[in-house]
């Protein structure tokens, strides 16, 4: 694969501007012109000076890779293209090298990837950050704490899978080294109402479903809760379930992350406990009851959810159930109980529900600060990441409460970026020695004051409303704001004084609308006073501060009765105004960075832009506003360096070196291009280009230039290429024929020298020759002479032998002559003694040789000591014949007594069974052959070590003598069933294979005769004594693979323990008795469907046909 082109300036293969300052024309279309077409190429990231606009691309792209960060880390910002690495490392190293405290600022509408923005940033400061063990440590702990907070403070709605329902703002703490020591976080405004009740489409935060989804059964046991969603009437169903998500896993990651944080055990429990609390409050439901006094109240329908809520929470029952039905309001010394209607007694329900999780989720936030904060004291540098809510316009016109302040806080994000931006304008002018000219721009201070004054601001009103006496509505809240707001050139109502909107039907009668800089807005004033008054009631305080729970006391402590203030506790809407004001003062004493998050389309899906849409956000969040301020004075800057190490190829005199000073060169170099004095100015570290227009002029000539360059350098590496082969060619040359001389006087030298070699093996070869010649001849002289010596030698010892040959035969005559002599004499001597006994001698020595080596040679051939070696020697003689075989036989039980002294008392009783089924049942059981080499184990089950049949093993007492499977035939259908065979000293059971209940138990005495086939099969029949108890229903039939085992030790345990014989029968046909019938037993020849195994099949009553193979 090709390696991916490295950039190495912002204007370098741009796809349209990366830059939006540098966009002309600028207008509306060609800024959403220029996003969607950067976005169509997968750069969904783009600048507006130092602001990053970022799309959201609903899909993965392979641009934060560690190698991504290694490319941005230590760069300069408009070095590389648009990327939110390059504003991170921005402000970590102003942080780090500059010791500047550092904020972004991350806004957008929900799902625009706000959270995915801030965790990129965190990601990447984590990742070019110090190391080592507490650093890392440090780090995980910052990075887990976003799984924690997005499991309570993120849920699904119809704009995005994983909204954030709260604003963020954490500052991350580091040392001098810019290692980071700890962190801070801050929540803004909890969705909380989202608990109780959600829009159509969307649903609860998402703790509730993954502990429903991945709890183990034994925590949903002790949380008191099930997995069905459809039982909690607080979690919608109808997006109960979102496609790619799997909370199981997440809960997982939870809790694995509420562990790193650094949540102890008994804290995490606790944690589930209230959530569990909360999700059961929503089952309490009431019902109406009228009192004597004619006053309606309320009661709980089913108290059961609220027993188990008070065994979860520790609460007293009737504690709470007074408090849910009662309402005690104090004034002074007085108290005065009032009783709760069912509209009153739900609202305190939800009220309840939604404060109980509101104030966990900022427990939540204290306890994961307090694990994070930095532990040493020492001076630390700042950087804070602030993920909050985007300006919020619902089309349908249902822009409530929270809508309100949430706009009231992103007017006053507005205000603190444009004073900022142009503050950080006129620095840099100032540093640089550039004149600052006024910029004109909206200021929407007068908006921020008019929700914000403490007189007139609509907040003071409706707070002035909420402590007012008396009736208070919506409705009177909105005539006060008529009155006082009516001149307001930012406020519009059809009811106020001014007669210009008393005819638009586009704004109803209740509702009024506030012109933003954004755009105009319309709100509900529905529901403004509930949710500005936020009120819990003090019963139900009381009551939460009376648990027996120790986070839930914690969290209520104003129920505590000493510490009672009458005091009414600040407005939902006053304690947010003083939050966003001192975040806008932590963020005035810091450097800001921004991050714009726009979302392309409301689908959801990759590849996907609509226009309106983008153009929507675009007006919301300022950004040509932005733009048009940046433009103000000079719209392109950059330091002398890289501008003269980019153009200066536009010039000779700075081409290819430029020797002095960098600023002398570019000035040399716009002289040299005739650039207008007016389009730029020289700062002292910068140049300043006022028009878009001059920098795309030089990136036009530098374009050219570099085509004309590119031509140059290929013209001289081909002349260098073509000159660099010349010389190799030639210097190959040079060395192939020094090569080829050396090699032709070798081969010359090497002809010359075989040629003498040669010369010198002929003149040696025939002076050998000659001298061997000579050498013969005297060798045969000398031969000669030793051949002739040789025969006389000879012809005299053989006259000498034939002498010496002649005097001994007459020797040897004399010799025979009297042998022949001796023996005639004792011949004579011994005829008369032979004639008399001599036969008889001769016959009985003759016959005892012959035994003798009879027996020799029986011992040599004796056969092996094998009781089973039938071989044995072959008889010499008839006459041995008896001798032979009674030989062989006392052979043979010797070597059997050999054999059976090696015996144990165990094989000798295996031995026993085998010579007892073998009188049994050889030559009468075609079965019989196969079992002699099968050993009888009789335990086939090991019940004794298998705990399946632990229940079986303890209801028999008596030892086992066999313990195996068989199929029991059905007496009805033929059917077979299988059970477990045993075979006690007394009994025969049968029990169930899977449970191990003992279903039969015969006495030995009541079984009279075992009958079976003479085939093949295993088939046999148990018959029982008549009466007895076990023959109730009848004789058993059953099928073993070791019949003739089962039946030997029936047959001898039989014997032992009544003392008679068992009755084998062996036949074809034989009679069992079934119940009251009886039924005949048919063995037959067949085809088996299923192979080789036996069937059986009840033909009537009166017959049961068995199938052999």
């Amino acid at each position: 694969m090709a390696k991916m082109e490295t950039k190495t300036s912002l204007l370098d293969n741009m796809i349209g501007v990366g830059d939006m300052v540098l966009l002309e024309p600028l207008n509306e279309d060609t800024f959403i012109n220029n996003l969607k077409k950067r976005f169509d190429h997968s750069e969904i990231y783009t600048y507006i000076g130092s602001v990053v606009i970022s799309l959201n691309p609903y899909r993965s792209l392979p641009i934060y890779s560690p190698e991504k960060v290694e490319e941005y880390r230590n760069r300069n910002f408009y070095e590389l293209s648009p990327h939110i690495f390059a504003l991170s490392d921005e402000a970590y190293r102003s942080l780090r090298d500059q010791d500047k405290d550092q904020c972004i600022l991350i806004t957008g509408e929900s799902g625009a990837g706000k959270t995915e923005a801030s965790k990129l940033v965190m990601s990447y400061v984590a990742a070019v950050c110090g190391k080592g063990a507490e650093v890392n440590q440090v780090k995980e702990q910052l990075l887990q704490s976003n799984p924690v907070l997005e499991a309570f403070g993120n849920a699904k709605t119809v704009r995005n899978d994983n909204s954030s329902r709260f604003g963020k703002y954490m500052d991350i703490e580091f040392d001098f080294k810019g290692d980071p020591l700890g962190g801070v976080i801050s929540n803004y405004l909890l969705e909380k109402s989202r608990v109780v009740k959600q829009p159509r489409g969307e649903r609860n935060f998402h703790i509730f479903y993954q502990i429903l989804s991945g709890g183990s059964e034994d925590l949903l046991c002790r949380l008191k809760l099930e997995r069905d969603f459809s039982r909690y009437n607080y979690l919608g169903l109808d997006s109960a379930r979102v496609n790619g998500v799997d909370d199981a896993a997440n809960f997982r990651t939870v809790r694995n992350a509420m562990q790193i944080v650094g949540f102890m055990d008994h804290e995490t429990q606790s944690v589930f406990e209230v959530v569990a609390a909360v999700l059961k409050l929503g089952n309490i439901e009431f019902k109406p009851e009228s009192r004597v006094n004619g006053l309606d109240e309320s009661k709980i329908k089913d108290k059961n959810e609220l027993k188990e809520i008070c065994e979860l929470t520790g609460i007293d029952q009737s504690v709470l159930e007074r408090a849910f039905s009662f309402r005690t309001v104090e004034a002074k010394q007085e108290k005065v109980s009032t009783t709760l209607n069912v509209a009153q007694a739900y609202y305190a329900r939800d009220a309840l529900a939604k404060n109980l999780y509101s104030r966990l989720f900022s427990w939540l936030v204290t306890r994961i600060n307090e694990s994070i904060k930095a532990q040493t004291k020492v001076r630390k540098k700042v950087m804070g990441v602030l993920d909050i809510y985007g300006f919020e316009i619902f089309e349908d016109g249902e822009n409530s409460f929270e809508q309100f302040i949430i706009n009231y806080c992103n007017e006053k994000l507005q205000q603190i970026f444009i004073e900022l931006t142009l503050k950080e304008e006129q620095e840099e002018y100032i540093r640089e020695g550039i004149e600052w000219t006024h910029i004109e721009y909206f200021n929407n201070a007068i908006i921020c004051d008019l929700i914000e004054n403490n007189q007139t601001g609509i907040l003071a009103m409706l707070d002035e409303e909420c402590l007012r006496p008396g009736t208070v509505t919506d409705d009177t809240f909105l005539e006060k704001l008529n009155q006082i707001c009516a001149t307001h050139q930012h406020f519009e109502s059809r009811m106020s004084k001014c007669s210009r909107f008393l005819n638009d039907t586009s704004l109803p009668h209740c509702c009024f609308r506030i012109q933003h800089y954004a755009g105009k807005v319309m709100y509900q004033v529905e529901g403004f006073v509930d949710k500005n008054n936020d009120l819990l009631y003090r019963d139900l305080s009381q009551a939460m501060w009376k648990a027996n729970h120790s986070l839930i006391k914690d969290l209520f402590p104003e129920g505590n009765p000493a510490k009672i203030n009458l005091k009414r506790p600040p407005t939902a809407g006053s304690q947010f105004k003083a939050s966003v004001a001192t975040l806008m003062k932590n963020l005035q004493t810091k450097n800001p960075n921004y991050i714009r998050c726009i979302k392309p389309n409301d689908k959801k899906a990759a590849h996907i832009f609509n226009d309106a849409l983008v153009c929507h956000q675009v007006r919301y969040l300022g950004l040509l506003e932005n733009v048009r301020v940046r433009r103000a004075g000079y719209a392109f800057r950059q330091p002398y360096e890289p501008c003269l190490e980019r153009y200066k190829m536009l010039c000779k005199q700075t081409w290819p070196h430029w020797r002095g000073p960098a600023r002398d060169g570019v000035k040399v170099l716009f002289n040299d291009l005739e650039i207008p004095e007016e389009e730029y100015s020289f700062g002292r570290s910068k140049i300043f280009i006022r028009n878009p227009r001059t920098l795309f002029k030089l990136e036009d000539l530098r374009k050219q230039r570099l085509e004309d360059l590119a031509t140059l350098i290929q013209k001289i590496y081909r002349g260098w290429k073509c000159r660099t082969h010349f010389l190799l060619m030639k210097k190959s040359q040079i060395v192939i024929a020094s090569w080829y001389r050396r090699y032709a006087q070798q081969k010359k030298y090497q002809k010359i020298k075989s040629s003498a070699i040669v010369v010198q093996s002929y003149i040696r070869g025939w002076k050998a020759r000659k001298l061997l010649r000579e050498l013969k001849h005297q060798k045969r002289c000398n031969k000669a002479v030793t051949t002739i010596a040789a025969y006389w030698h000879g012809t005299q010892a053989r006259r000498e032998l034939k002498r010496l040959k002649e005097e001994a035969r007459r020797k040897h005559a004399v010799a025979v002559i009297w042998a022949y002599w001796l023996g005639l004499k004792v011949r004579r001597e011994y005829r008369k003694f032979f004639r008399a006994n001599a036969g008889k001698k001769i016959s009985e020595f003759i016959l005892q040789k012959i035994i003798q080596k009879y027996f020799l040679e029986m011992k040599t051939k004796m056969p092996s000591l094998s009781p089973v070696d039938k071989n044995w020697p072959a008889r010499p003689y008839l006459f041995l014949d008896s001798t032979h075989n009674e030989l062989k036989r006392i052979f043979h039980l010797w070597r059997c007594k050999k054999y059976r002294d090696q015996f144990t008392d165990q094989q000798k009783l295996v031995y026993e069974e085998k010579l007892e089924a073998s009188e049994l049942f050889k030559d009468k059981k075609a079965l019989y052959p196969a079992s002699v080499g099968q050993p009888f184990q009789g335990a086939y089950l090991e019940i004794s070590k298998n705990p399946k049949y632990k229940k079986l093993k303890d209801a028999v007492d008596e030892k086992i003598i066999i313990a195996e499977v068989v199929n029991k035939i059905n007496r009805a259908n033929g059917k077979a069933t299988s059970r477990i065979f045993l075979l006690t000293n007394s009994n025969v059971l049968l029990a169930d294979q899977k449970s191990g209940n003992i279903k039969s138990e015969v006495p030995l005495g009541d079984v009279t005769k075992v009958s079976m086939s003479s085939q093949n099969d295993g088939f046999f029949a148990v018959h029982l004594k008549e009466g007895s108890g076990a023959a109730g229903k009848g004789d058993f039939l059953f099928s073993s693979d070791h019949l003739i085992e089962m039946a030997t030790k029936l047959y001898r345990t039989t014997l032992s323990q009544t003392k008679q014989k068992l009755n084998i029968e062996i036949s074809d046909e034989f009679l069992v008795q079934f119940r009251q019938d009886k039924v005949c037993v048919k063995f037959i020849q067949g085809n088996q469907r299923n192979g080789n195994v036996p069937t059986c099949k009840r033909k009537n009553n009166r017959l049961l046909e068995v199938a052999v193979p």
